[in-house]
């Protein structure tokens, strides 16, 4: 066989920081090229003078700066005669250095297979040299760019092996010129971007094969894709430019069915990721994506002329080209992934390939890639595998055994709960109107935490007692799931945030807020390390950041302080202290040493002079920065909540209440205070403060240790102001019953969790010492995990014990709802206590509705004039709009007795399960009061506000996070 002719052909522009390297390797090839040729397309950094030195005048041609790679390399070639069949070309990026074996490896494959006309080399990282870019690139329907590489992957000879590809990039293509020529060589629609691409598939379906050689190494810097260098062959922004390209030429290249298939599914995914893009606020990236895909539609001839251009062998060639491109599966995969990067609070993630993913560097906090499974793992395998899944797995696997007597059943009520009935329909008409015609009546505001529940109902396909048991039963594995998520930049090891998340969710708190009822405290504990890490990115000083946390944490406090309005003070208080806290850490103490001035004049040496003034300036604001954002985040609750916030401050005992009733035998009256000191808060359904004494110990353990005083002295200052502000709570009493200090324990809780998690490391470093320090460390991880599996077991083998229950009896009687039918209100008598219904079980929230004192007096009067057998009290009811009188179970049959004694009140009903009465006297229509003239329009302003603050606390772009800020803004170091 002839000994092929290869000409290489070197484009550069502006590339003079990489293009004497490439000259370097080209010189030293193994395999010495016949001739070569250089093309500069106008630099200004001294290119074409390089170009010049290495290959002289007569072999280089100067071009304007508009010309694209693919005119630059016609050019060359129009001015070099053919060499014969056996002409290869080879083409060189400036900012591509091939290795010295790499035209003579490539060669040696085209050599073994006759078919191959287009070679590549496997690419590196021009820095990282160990780091893949690329083995072959593909792509998918939507013309998403795919290398097949996961980020920052190394070369370990993973992917070794000549094979078939889609397409090789141009930086190193090794193709032969009788088949450039045929196939009509780079089109000049794609001046930069997809031109490979589309090279590639052309002379795929002219019957040729593209191959990817990895013995063949080239390093590239992608100058060009990284922004390092301005593109100046087109005007668009390069994302816009990509993007349009690459639906081009998916589109230009598909059969006429696929390609239809595959312009709907471009026209949605633009869609969405708009979308994405405007919530992120990105809104440069939105418009590309708009531009792009309309750029396509609104020339529909030049598509046509594309295709036409392209119609030979395209349907016959489809068939082998199809098993090359992106599976389907992947496509929904990154779009999932997409969203999921914008639900995690980052920006949602779009590049023209996976290698150009912003990723942490190896070791960084929060990498897994150790636990990860390996990249060729499938979507669900790559899901399941992450060590927050699993952990979220095994504690809704607790709960699920621990709450199998609530499950099944027709209605979860009980305790706090109210019976759940109704739908999203009914809570948001309860949520927005003005007068409330249930109990006595009421004129004043929902509880607002009535319309976040409204929301989730909606979400859940108007299904309330969905997102009330998934908010309820699910909230331990929920709190699990935000603790591991919130402390992944405050906990850099994976084991100790697992141990956290768990034992923080498997606390008293959440446990006994199941047995209870307590759908409050339940979404409180939920939000509890979502506060924490939302505070720790406040006090972290940057101005972005700690901007978009403040609307974020102003939102989710309204939330919370919606359900349990002792969590605004709370930590109110905490975050004026961190604020403190944060201003001190910031200061740089006056006693600076000489090191301190060595890295002054070190970072100006390297040009940072003004950098160091900026940072000084900044350093001096970060306090006020930071004290602006707390003041964010505080103002937001208030003003959100403001109309049901006025009614709150008229009787500021309910300040201490959550929602829910306030029932006397849900609270311990007599707390002792080993329960307090074990973070225990009493009331059904808890167990033994010996549960959580090992979590108390091993906080303890960490006062032992020498380093991490800020963290072990904060951590328990945390811990001990809950346990304050517990006792404090636990204390007061409230319409005849004690406060539940369930939220200020569960403060506490989670100061002694960070805590032992920050410290955990140091266990390793105890173990590795060996001797006693070896065994106290043993000791220490011993009693740290007993919390959490005594806590599993205690809970999965006793159950939920309480009032809760998943067949929550009808309180409503049904003789009495089909009598009532003209609004009628049945007042229901259960031992000493009453309460008036409106023909229906009551909704959550209407049992908490203020009632005018005076009407509830009366009415209050009247039952107990019924009860003691007094007459003449039915006409008092009667006035009151009440026509029936029922007895809730267990009936006392002596009080039967005696409503029967009455002669205003005639027998319906009488058995074990209830009674019911109608009263002879005539019924008055109570009616309804006025509503302010205010209530639409605070709701509309509500309503706006609300987006406003949702808009503001929306992920955007971030720079990657390290754990050291975020843990000492935590610390308040």
């Amino acid at each position: 066989m002839a000994r092929p002719y290869v000409t290489v052909i070197v484009v550069a522009h502006d590339g003079a920081r990489w293009l004497g390297e490439t000259m370097r390797a080209l010189i030293n090839q193994s395999r010495r090229p016949d001739r070569v040729a250089g093309v500069d397309n106008g630099s200004r950094d001294g290119s074409a003078d390089l170009l010049a030195q290495t290959l002289g005048r007569g072999s280089v041609i100067s071009l304007p700066r508009s010309t694209g790679f693919g005119e630059s390399v016609a050019a060359v070639l129009d001015k070099l005669p053919s060499a014969g069949r056996d002409e290869w070309i080879w083409l060189l990026h400036d900012d591509c250095a091939p290795d010295r074996r790499a035209l003579e490896l490539l060669l040696s494959a085209a050599e073994q297979d006759p078919k191959a006309a287009v070679l590549g080399p496997k690419l590196r990282d021009w820095l990282d040299r160990r780091r893949l870019l690329e083995i072959g690139v593909t792509v998918g329907r939507t013309g998403r760019r795919d290398t097949g590489l996961e980020p920052r992957e190394f070369d370990q000879g993973q992917h070794d092996g000549t094979r078939e590809v889609l397409s090789v990039s141009t930086a190193g293509m090794l193709i032969r010129r009788d088949v450039w020529e045929q196939a009509g060589g780079l089109d000049p629609f794609f001046p930069i971007f997809r031109d490979d691409l589309d090279l590639c598939w052309r002379v795929r379906n002219a019957g040729h094969r593209v191959l990817i050689v990895t013995s063949a190494v080239a390093w590239h810097a992608e100058a060009a894709a990284r922004r390092r260098r301005r593109i100046t062959v087109s005007g668009d922004h390069p994302r816009r430019l990509d993007r349009r390209n690459a639906i081009f030429v998916v589109m230009a290249n598909l059969p006429f069915r696929a390609m239809l298939w595959a312009l709907l599914r471009n026209v949605i995914s633009s869609i969405v990721r708009t979308l994405l893009f405007i919530v992120s606020k990105q809104p440069a990236n939105a418009l590309d994506e708009v531009v792009a895909i309309c750029s396509i539609l609104v020339h529909p001839f030049r598509l046509l002329r594309a295709r036409r251009a392209r119609r030979h062998g395209r349907k016959r060639g489809y068939i082998r080209i199809k098993r090359l491109m992106t599976p389907r599966g992947a496509a929904y995969r990154r779009l999932t992934d997409m969203v999921q990067s914008f639900l995690a609070g980052e920006a949602p993630v779009d590049s023209t390939g996976r290698h150009h993913h912003s990723t942490a560097a190896p070791g960084s906090p929060g990498e897994e890639s150790d636990v990860v499974p390996p990249p060729g793992a499938g979507a669900f395998q790559r899901f399941i595998g992450r060590p927050g899944v699993i952990l979220m797995f095994a504690l809704t696997v607790v709960s699920l055994i621990a709450e199998r007597s609530l499950l099944g059943g027709d209605r979860l009520g009980g305790g706090a709960l109210v019976p759940v009935t109704g739908g999203a329909g009914d809570l948001w008409a309860f949520y927005t109107e003005g007068y409330h015609d249930v109990g006595l009546g009421s004129a004043a505001w929902a509880p607002p935490y009535v319309a976040v529940l409204a929301a989730l109902s909606t979400l859940a396909l108007g299904k309330t007692w969905v997102a009330v048991s998934v908010l309820l039963l699910g909230s331990v594995p929920l709190a699990g799931a935000t603790a591991y998520l919130a402390t992944r930049h405050i906990v850099p090891a994976v084991p100790a945030r697992a141990w956290a998340a768990g034992t923080y969710a498997l606390l008293p708190v959440g446990t006994g807020a199941i047995a209870a009822g307590r759908v409050g405290t339940a979404v409180v504990f939920v939000l509890v390390p979502v506060y924490a890490w939302l505070c720790a990115r406040l006090l972290s000083g940057e101005p972005r950041p700690s901007r978009r946390a403040a609307w974020g944490l102003g939102l989710l406090l309204a939330v919370g302080t919606a359900f349990v309005p002792l969590v605004y003070p709370l930590f109110a208080v905490l975050g004026v202290l961190g604020v403190l806290a944060s201003g001190g850490a910031h200061r740089r103490p006056r006693s600076a040493g000489r090191s301190d001035v060595r890295d002054s004049v070190r970072g100006a040496g390297r040009g940072g002079v003004r950098d160091g003034v900026r940072g000084g300036a900044d350093k001096g604001g970060v306090r006020g920065g930071v004290a602006g954002s707390m003041g964010i985040a505080l103002a937001v609750p208030p003003l959100l909540l403001l109309p049901w916030l006025v009614d709150l401050l008229g009787d500021p005992g309910r300040l201490l209440l959550e929602a829910g009733l306030h029932d006397p035998a849900l609270v311990d009256p007599s707390l002792p205070a080993e329960s307090l000191l074990a973070i225990s808060p009493g009331g059904p359904g808890l167990p033994p403060f010996w549960v959580t004494a090992g979590l108390v110990a091993a906080a303890l353990a960490a006062l032992l240790m020498r380093r991490q005083r800020t963290i072990v002295a904060v951590g328990w200052g945390v811990a001990l102001y809950g346990v304050l502000a517990g006792v404090l709570v636990s204390r007061i009493t409230v319409d005849g019953a004690r406060a539940w200090p369930g939220m200020p324990l569960a403060i506490a809780g989670a100061g002694l969790v960070v805590l032992v998690g920050l410290t955990a490391h140091r266990l390793t470093e105890l173990r590795a010492g060996g001797g006693l320090r070896r065994l106290g460390a043993t000791a220490v991880v011993a009693v740290a995990f007993s919390t959490p599996l005594l806590a599993a077991g205690y809970w999965m083998a006793g159950g939920v014990r309480g009032p809760l229950r998943g067949d929550a009896p009808d309180v409503m009687p049904a003789l009495a709802a089909a009598r009532t039918t003209q609004g009628e209100r049945t007042l229901v008598i259960k031992g000493s206590e009453f309460t008036v219904l409106h023909g229906r079980i009551p909704l959550i929230g209407e049992a908490e509705l203020p009632a005018d004192q005076r009407t509830r007096a009366r009415v209050g009067a009247a039952a107990e004039g019924l009860v003691g057998g007094r007459g003449g009290d039915a006409a008092t009811l009667a006035q009151q709009g009440i026509g029936m009188v029922a007895l809730a179970p267990p009936v006392s049959f002596e009080l039967a007795r005696t409503l029967d004694s009455q002669p205003s009140l005639q027998r319906l009903s009488l058995s074990e399960s209830g009674g019911l009465w109608r009263l002879a006297e005539p019924v008055t229509r109570v009616p309804a009061q006025p509503v302010s003239v205010l209530h639409v329009p605070l709701l509309w302003a509500q309503g706006a506000f609300l987006l406003v603050v949702v808009l503001l606390a929306s992920p955007g772009r971030q720079r990657q996070e390290a754990a050291e800020p975020a843990g000492m803004a935590l610390a308040g170091a």
